[in-house]
Order: structure tokens, then C-alpha cells, then sequence
């Protein structure tokens, strides 16, 4: 079995009911709902969440709701492997055990069924135990400054300062779509960001971070950028 996860609890901070907030005219955990059945590659689509309103949300949009989410796995500390741990092992119990999983965000609009078949095929294809979605750093990161509370600023790695950009490393992070994995890898808690995992490369201009309210004007002109260029 194939199983896709998508967490989604209740009480998001910063910006309230953030994973069922309208997002270009309809919730924002449906856009991972649809890529993710879109992609025809899951036997289950499941919301993992501890909110009932969600899960109406969710399977309005076509999402399995098979288990509310424990509340001590619904804090604001609780990662995304204790998620999709917990989901898998609740699979495994019925004897449905997953040979693939992939976590998908609620919160990635811009995710699309294409991705999500690259990353799996890059796992599949590989003896990697996870496989990721990631993106360039707009700038290099090694000419990176702080900045103190008077205002002023120091390089933070001063060796690279005054380095050309093309002489340095590229530099990759989490795009926060999905994380594909081996059942195996995410039940015993691997760490996704190490050595057993394999970057899924996206264009930046596919990938929004949404934590803050500007976060979600960005990404929402994205996404409308996008779906404009396709007509």
C-alpha cells in the first residue's frame, strides 16, 4: 500500500484556522487534498488531524478522516514524524501495513500532482530511506549577515564575504510540500535530513513557506501568477 498523510491540526498560531483558511477560493488544505489524488499514486489519502471541522473540510474534498489525531500528538512541539508514525502504525494494527509514505503538508497550495510522482520515482529508484522536496537559496547563504539589536551587522561566515557568488556552494532547503519515506524509516524515527535522504529539487518560484500573513499574500500571487500563465 501506498499511503499519503497530510497533518492538519486545530490550533495553528500565527495565523488562526490557518489549514481550512480560503486560499483563492477554497481552503487551503484542499489544494494538497486534490495534487495528492491527482498524482494516482495512493491507495489511501488520509487528513491526520484532532479537529472535527478540518475533517469536514477534508473529506468534503475527497480525504479519508479514518481517526481523529490523540491531543498529545496535536501540540504545538509535536513533529512530523510522530504524525505520520502514529497514522501508519494505526494502518499497521488493521493489517494495511504501507510499504511507501508520503507526508504532505496542508499548508502547500503550490504542491502538484508531478512533484509528487518525481519524488516518489527518485525514492523508489534509489536505497534512500526518504526523499524530500527542496529549493535553491535565492542568495548564497555563506554571505549571509546578523544584525544586533543597535542595528549593526557582522558577516556570519566572514571567509566568504567578499567571494564571488558563482565561486561558492549552492545551497538547498525544505520546501515544506512533502516528504516521502520507506514505512520502515518513519516508524523507527529516522532524522528526513541527513545522508539515507535525497533532495526532490523545485523551482523556487513553485515553493512558499506560509507562516505569516505576507507569506500567504506571496504565495496566493503565486499561485494566481501561475494558474494565469497556464491559460
Amino acid at each position: 500500500m501506498i499511503l499519503a498523510v497530510i497533518p492538519a491540526r486545530g490550533g495553528s498560531k500565527r495565523i488562526p484556522r490557518k489549514n481550512i483558511r480560503p486560499f483563492c477560493g477554497k481552503p487551503i488544505i484542499a489544494y494538497s487534498i486534490e495534487a495528492a489524488l491527482g498524482s494516482e499514486l495512493f491507495d489511501r489519502v488520509v487528513v491526520s488531524t484532532d479537529d472535527e471541522e478540518i475533517a469536514e473540510v477534508a473529506k468534503r474534498f475527497g480525504a479519508e478522516v479514518p481517526f481523529l489525531r490523540p491531543p498529545e500528538l496535536a501540540g504545538d512541539h509535536t513533529g512530523t514524524n510522530d504524525v505520520v508514525r502514529h497514522a501508519v502504525e494505526w494502518f499497521d494494527a488493521r493489517r494495511e501495513t504501507p510499504a511507501f509514505v508520503c507526508c504532505i503538508y496542508a499548508t502547500a497550495p503550490l504542491v502538484t500532482p508531478k512533484a509528487l510522482r518525481r519524488g516518489y520515482e527518485i525514492l523508489v529508484g534509489s536505497d534512500k530511506a526518504f526523499a524530500f522536496s527542496a529549493t535553491t537559496f535565492p542568495f548564497p547563504i555563506w554571505r549571509a549577515v546578523r544584525r544586533f539589536e543597535d542595528g549593526a551587522v557582522e558577516p556570519i561566515f566572514p571567509e566568504h564575504i567578499a567571494a564571488r557568488s558563482q565561486d561558492l556552494e549552492e545551497a538547498y532547503h525544505d520546501a515544506g510540500q512533502f516528504y516521502w519515506g520507506r514505512a520502515e524509516a518513519f516508524l523507527s524515527g529516522l532524522p528526513i535530513f541527513a545522508r539515507h535522504s535525497v533532495a526532490c529539487v523545485l523551482p523556487r518560484y513553485r515553493v512558499q513557506d506560509i507562516d505569516t500573513e505576507e507569506d500567504w499574500e506571496r504565495a496566493e500571487l503565486l499561485y494566481r501568477a501561475m494558474e494565469a500563465s497556464t491559460k
